[in-house]
């Protein structure tokens, strides 16, 4: 029952009366077992909703200081809300968005707890002298956190601190001065290889030299980087480790010669490439029109094609070109059922993807024999989904709990469901908003 209590909760339909029920039940039941398992997730759940009264918000975040934080983090508690005495992590998250009372950095940085000093250290904006209070802080954790996401001039003088561990963090920070980190690149007593890998302003001779460290992970990791010249990422495209040279496929200056070398033969499922991401329509026709499928198939993953091009990478002869373009917005039904008649069970996960499939193109989906498993549970996630193409989900043990939470899963399949032996099913039938009310009301004590 407790399970089920927990997904009403989180369901957006749920009568006023009822969250109200449920309130009073979860603090009740806190109060008497303050370790209550189902207490802590009831109240998370009734937390999370967007419907709260700010009456409840308060009696939520009295609750607990990890309440109170959740809540502020949120957005849905205020600064006049809280204490920062008493609830000082539920400050610290209102300073870390912006919304503390100006007084509390001062407050919290004299705090007795480290570890309130410690977050506070990392939130942003605090005030010059409260920066310079936490980078004088006894405890080294603080002063490093401090070093690490400060964007006050204190970088400068922290990158002179005699704890390592202080320099490298001020290395690692984005708004320490360039001088600072050249000269802690010299320090011996430094491992910088990760700490400054993701700088974009090193001089090039600098990243060539922490580009040839033996471990392959670093190499990848300045592979990645926007800062590294044309000619070091030629270099490391010829890298033997494939980890590298794949790391240099998402640079988003990769020149698109090198990108195509790099991905034909390549069996990995890329993601959408930052280079591809920016190409200009002439260089998207000229890789579509490419001999290789794998770089068609790059062009393929863009969102934004123009409708030619869309529909002339839908009718390519490679499946996989097709799969990456099934999911594109504008394809028209007629096209999406070419794609299944054409390459069947390689492309029917992708079909069913298209948030513009329509409700019976889902439904022969489901239908398709040979059948695929992803096609449903696509199919359990999409909006478009009809009744009948859900209750098909239901019969896949993926796809059920995600059939069991879409509002077009006939009321009765969902109050059914209710008693599923998956709990997790279970639980989202409750969360679902076509659950009938009468049954909402029988559920709640």
């Amino acid at each position: 029952m407790n399970h089920l209590l927990c997904g009403l909760a989180a369901n957006p339909a749920l009568p006023p009366e009822l969250v109200d029920r449920l309130l009073t039940l979860a603090l009740r039941e806190a109060r008497a077992d303050p370790d209550s398992q189902f207490a802590d997730d009831l109240l998370h759940d009734l937390a999370d909703r967007a419907d709260l009264r700010h009456d409840q918000i308060v009696e939520l975040a009295a609750y607990s200081d990890t309440m109170a934080r959740f809540l502020a983090y949120r957005g849905t508690l205020t600064a006049a809300d809280v204490d920062p005495v008493s609830t000082p992590y539920a400050a610290v998250a209102l300073i870390d968005e912006g919304r503390g009372h100006p007084e509390w950095p001062r407050l919290l940085a004299a705090h007795p707890d480290s570890e309130i000093r410690w977050k506070l250290a990392s939130c942003p904006g605090l005030p010059p002298d409260v920066v310079d209070l936490l980078a004088a802080d006894p405890d080294v954790e603080v002063v490093k956190e401090v070093a690490l996401w400060t964007d006050s001039p204190v970088t400068a003088r922290l990158a002179l601190h005699p704890d390592p561990q202080v320099r490298l963090a001020v290395s690692a920070n984005p708004s320490t001065p360039l001088e600072a980190v050249l000269a802690l690149a010299e320090d011996p007593e430094l491992p910088l290889q990760w700490a400054i890998s993701e700088r974009t302003d090193l001089p090039q001779p600098l990243y060539a030299r922490l580009a040839a460290d033996p471990h392959p992970g670093v190499r990848a990791t300045y592979a990645h980087n926007p800062g590294i010249g044309q000619d070091l990422i030629r270099v490391l495209a010829a890298d033997p480790e494939i980890q590298v040279r794949r790391a240099v496929a998402e640079h988003p200056h990769v020149p698109l010669d090198l990108l195509a070398e790099l991905v034909v033969g390549d069996r990995a499922a890329w993601n959408l490439l930052p280079r591809i991401a920016a190409a200009t329509p002439a260089e998207l026709a000229e890789l579509a029109a490419s001999r290789h499928a794998a770089v068609r198939m790059l062009v393929a993953q863009r969102r934004d094609l123009s409708a030619e091009l869309r529909d002339a990478l839908a009718v390519d002869p490679d499946a996989s070109v097709v799969r990456a373009v099934a999911p594109h917005p504008g394809l028209s039904e007629k096209l999406l059922r070419a794609m299944v008649g054409r390459h069947g069970v390689q492309v029917l996960a992708a079909v069913a993807a298209n948030p513009d499939a329509s409700g019976p193109l889902l439904e022969h989906l489901t239908r398709h024999r040979p059948g695929v498993r992803r096609v449903l549970k696509e199919v359990a996630r999409h909006p478009h989904a009809t009744g009948p193409a859900l209750l098909a989900c239901l019969e896949d043990r993926t796809a059920r709990p995600l059939a069991a939470a879409h509002p077009a899963l006939p009321p009765e399949a969902v109050t059914g469901l209710l008693a599923d032996e998956d709990r997790w099913v279970a639980e989202e039938a409750a969360g679902n908003p076509s659950l009938p009310r009468a049954v909402m009301l029988d559920l709640v004590p």
